[in-house]
């Protein structure tokens, strides 16, 4: 037992030695991380500065712009959607959530929700989840009929390809999280007061249906990623280098005349790839190990 002569008194409080280091490497190291996003968010202030000259070019030449942020559950996508618009005019951006469809929308052409959110001439709309939900989610937890899923696969590029000619930039981007990252975070919303309302009964289905939703997303790259509306996968592990390089995919998606040419605008290869890159990177994957790992 630690002598009681040898505590040391911190505002009325007797704490040894041990305890008293233990308590201020648990200080520095907080502040250490508070630093260390600091430095992350001003890091990105150029490329935000640059989305907003980005923007001003939409507007000024009446071009419509589509980003789809796809991913598994906590990979990063809201993050990096407010880091994205965090300086941008409110008047030329919006961001879609939908919900559940309603009695009426279920009846309607499966598109059509989603059509009536498109951009005007000079706006950017945000799809924080879209009509991938029926290849991804509706498909793994059966919200969707096999015959609705098979006609979506079949239509969805017909339709993004007629998007496209119509001068809409559409911009796919998927996010992908390991299973052991995706669990962390998971275990971070259950404790974490302001992180409780992300998590819904499909989130807590994630980890289990793993495998099933690494299959839905091989085949949705495998049958979705055209030569016209190609994928852009963003390891999202480093929140801060998939916030960056999304960041970067979005501004090279867009011809407008850069205002800060010093800036690096290639993404890093450690954190973006083509859809046809990460499909080649999963095959590799099911040869050697038998199954998918991402």
């Amino acid at each position: 037992m630690t002598n009681p002569q040898n505590k040391i008194d911190v505002d009325g409080e007797e704490l040894s030695v041990e305890e008293l280091v233990g308590r201020y490497q648990t200080l520095r190291d907080r502040d250490n991380k508070a630093r260390l996003r600091r430095e992350q968010e001003v890091s990105l202030r150029p490329y935000q500065a640059e989305l907003i000259r980005m923007q001003q070019y939409l507007e000024d030449n009446e071009k419509r712009m589509l980003i789809v942020f796809e991913g598994r559950d906590a990979a990063g996508k809201g993050g990096t959607i407010r880091r994205v618009t965090r300086y941008m005019n409110e008047k030329h951006y919006r961001i879609v959530a939908l919900g559940k469809p309603t009695e009426e929308q279920r009846t309607q052409w499966y598109f059509q929700k989603y059509v009536s959110q498109f951009p005007r001439g000079g706006e950017v709309v945000l799809f924080d989840r879209s009509w991938y939900n029926r290849a991804m989610v509706e498909k793994v937890f059966g919200f969707c009929t096999e015959d609705q899923y098979e006609t979506f696969m079949q239509g969805v590029t017909g339709f993004e390809k007629d998007l496209v000619r119509n001068d809409t930039t559409l911009l796919k981007l998927y996010f992908s999280v390991t299973k052991e990252e995706q669990a962390a975070r998971f275990d971070r919303r259950k404790t974490d007061p302001l992180r409780q309302w992300k998590l819904s009964e499909v989130d807590l289905q994630a980890q289990d249906r793993w495998d099933e939703f690494t299959h839905v997303k091989y085949e949705m790259l495998r049958r979705t990623n055209t030569i016209e509306c190609p994928w852009t996968v963003i390891r999202s592990n480093d929140k801060h280098h998939a916030r960056l390089n999304a960041i970067k995919a979005i501004l090279n998606a867009v011809p407008y005349p850069r205002g800060d040419t010093s800036l690096d605008y290639a993404p890093d290869p450690k954190y973006l790839f083509s859809g046809s890159r990460e499909l080649e990177l999963m095959e590799a994957q099911r040869i050697d190990s038998g199954h998918f790992k991402a």
